[in-house]
């Protein structure tokens, strides 16, 4: 499903608003079963491309964020490496870490500990507020993600947006430093974006 755009142009900052407003209420009428089960979903639709992956990179999921946590016990469970982001120093991008979001890092985000080993994936899946058909993606507004996928792009690696199914919209006014996605993965299957 994908939510029709307003007529209008789009003020970034309101559309990020109202997507996570839209992504809370949602999450308010799930019940601890049925997220689950929609996650175990998402883990469901993701499966062709964790089979293959060498370093999988996912992110420790904060409050209506679909959790990517049972795609990232599949991917171990094909001999993948579990990787997460972790911030060293608030000024400079993150690093993938291969090993568990256990340690409450900068942000107040759950991150591997700082001694686990880098890596470099090969599967990343981005979280996000909203998402379009082009694969331009909408975050939280802070450019974390743009400064580390640019380069992991550029070396092959696969992006895939992980999300609730509204959360595709139809158009995203896209900033030169935005980075295309692959791939949007939701509890409802899997869209592969044409390369641009």
């Amino acid at each position: 499903m994908v939510v029709s755009s307003l007529p209008f142009p789009v003020d970034k900052d309101r559309l990020r608003r109202d997507a996570m407003e839209r992504r809370k209420e949602f999450v308010r009428t799930l019940d601890d079963p049925e997220r689950t089960r929609l996650e175990r979903r998402l883990a469901f639709h993701l499966t062709s491309v964790l089979a293959n992956a060498r370093v999988v990179a996912g992110y420790a999921a904060l409050g209506s964020e679909i959790s990517p946590v049972w795609a990232m016990e599949e991917a171990r469970a094909v001999g993948a490496v579990a990787a997460y982001p972790a911030f060293h120093n608030p000024t400079e991008p993150f690093r993938f870490l291969g090993a568990d979001p256990n340690s409450v890092g900068l942000f107040g985000i759950n991150q591997p500990p700082l001694h686990a080993a880098e890596v470099t994936p090969d599967v990343v899946l981005v979280p996000l507020v909203a998402i379009d058909p082009a694969g331009t993606r909408l975050g939280r507004g802070k450019g974390h993600y743009d400064r580390v996928l640019t380069p992991l792009k550029r070396n092959g690696a696969h992006l895939i947006g992980v999300g609730w199914s509204f959360q595709m919209i139809e158009e995203i006014p896209p900033d030169p430093w935005d980075v295309p996605l692959d791939a949007f993965a939701s509890p409802d299957g899997l869209i592969r974006f044409v390369k641009r």
